[in-house]
């Protein structure tokens, strides 16, 4: 969480950062102010689906680019947009994080640096 926060804040973008553990649920949830109501969903959902199929979001929103239809993986609300990236420690998934509130590379740059925190 911290990590996030930290690359959010040093960019001036108030973002919805979400924290799953490796089983779907909450551990975590920080909105900062001004953030949409929305995006608290749209980070619980793009970390569930990092948890759920093990690799980034960035994938779904790809597959989507190149119109495969997502909405069968996504279970319809789930995002398939990048910010939701899986957490690893030791090889193996011990949940992920997700991120919304601004543009979807702004949301997996703010992602990226909290799954990177965790490897230091």
């Amino acid at each position: 969480m911290a990590g996030a926060e930290a690359e959010s804040r040093k960019n001036n973008w108030n973002m919805v950062i979400a924290i799953l553990d490796s089983g779907g649920s909450l551990v975590m949830l920080q909105r900062m102010d001004g953030v949409q109501l929305g995006s608290i969903e749209a980070a619980k959902d793009k970390a569930l689906l990092g948890v759920m199929y093990r690799r980034p979001t960035k994938v779904f929103q790809d597959w989507s680019a190149r119109g495969v239809r997502t909405c069968a993986c996504c279970g319809g609300r789930r995002q398939p947009a990048r910010g939701g990236i899986p957490l690893l420690a030791a090889g193996k998934i011990i949940g992920a994080i997700g991120v919304s509130g601004h543009t979807s590379e702004q949301d997996a740059q703010v992602a990226k640096a909290g799954a990177d925190a965790l490897s230091k």
